[in-house]
């Protein structure tokens, strides 16, 4: 029974889901072709193999709202998250725009930026939009183009990020039902956040006498080690909260920025390598647009089917983390 004057618990339940792709495929042969790298470099490093391209006029706003739409499907929303770093204009938001263009009248939208960790950070937010009673569908994006933030000349950097969306519609359903979001486990680390920076096109520098002050510069290593360590932290954490076992999970969905982070983090959680769902290798690091991807690609081959419990987990600049679990629905 809930007390006198109180809502009954709501959870956010997966009802949707979609994603969305630019056409241009950039291969490891054309950026070889002009860079001091090979495929074979970049493929044995990164697990890449290919990523996608916005074309000249594309936008966050198009990738956002075709994933959107996808996981819409015939359905309404009363409320748009959008997680992304890459927002078409410094002001304002691009989520009220995506909201515009989708057909969502007035609904509420705002961005979420926490890059990288972006899309979990959102599932959070809409979660508790939905426990709070103050939606009851909300339209989740994960969207970014990120090539617009790497310096064509960085060999570093030009080989991981691609460009793309996902999204999931939440609605208000019962805790324990499948789809419904498990506990979260969120963190940051701010002074690390010189580890994937970018100096310039913000308040506190708005302009630059030198153009790549506004390209992302990644500090690799150190990347791959916090990383490795804080997702698999905090998966433990969540698994703990939601009193899940390691071996209780199917499906170890983790943020797409490397394959050899994946299968290291899956190796400190001791979970079996073919519970690592990953599509890296043809999309590459989409930042906040990468988990949402890879559900949307583990569902189209049958890989993540009904029933399978899966773990999601982010790391990302700022430094953000994060992770949550659920248990896969059956999808319209």
């Amino acid at each position: 029974m809930t007390a006198a004057g109180s809502l009954p618990p709501r959870s956010a339940v997966v009802a949707g889901l979609g994603g969305a792709l630019p056409d241009r495929v950039v291969t490891n042969e054309e950026i070889a072709a002009r860079l001091d790298t090979s495929d074979e470099w970049i493929r044995t490093r990164t697990g890449i193999r290919e990523r996608r391209q916005v074309a000249p006029g594309q936008s966050t706003v198009d990738l956002a709202e075709e994933a959107g739409r996808a996981a819409l499907g015939d359905g309404r929303a009363d409320a748009v998250v959008l997680a992304t770093s890459t927002a078409d204009q410094l002001c304002p938001a691009t989520a009220p725009q995506v909201a515009a263009r989708l057909g969502l009248g007035t609904a509420l939208a705002f961005d979420v930026n926490a890059v990288c960790s972006g899309f979990v950070y959102a599932l959070a937010t809409a979660a508790g939009l939905i426990a709070g009673g103050i939606a009851t569908r909300v339209l989740v994006i994960g969207a970014d183009v990120f090539t617009s933030l790497i310096d064509p000349d960085d060999r570093t950097t030009v080989p991981i990020f691609g460009d793309g969306a996902g999204a999931v519609l939440l609605r208000a359903g019962e805790p324990g039902e499948r789809g419904a979001l498990g506990p979260f486990d969120l963190h940051s680390e701010g002074e690390l956040a010189k580890l994937l920076w970018v100096e310039a096109g913000g308040a506190a520098r708005r302009v630059s006498d030198d153009p790549k002050d506004r390209f992302m510069v990644m500090q690799g290593t150190a990347v791959y080690r916090h990383a490795c360590a804080r997702m698999a932290e905090s998966s433990r954490a969540v698994l703990e909260q939601a009193g899940w076992m390691v071996g209780d999970v199917d499906r170890f969905v983790g943020h797409q920025a490397n394959i050899r982070i994946l299968q290291a983090t899956a190796k400190q959680l001791g979970m079996p390598a073919d519970a690592v769902v990953a599509n890296i290798d043809r999309v590459g690091n989409t930042s906040a647009a990468s988990i949402p991807l890879a559900l949307a690609d583990a569902v189209a081959d049958g890989t993540l089917v009904p029933g399978h419990r899966v773990l999601l987990t982010a790391f990302g600049a700022g430094l953000t983390w994060g992770s949550t679990v659920l248990t896969w629905p059956s999808l319209p």
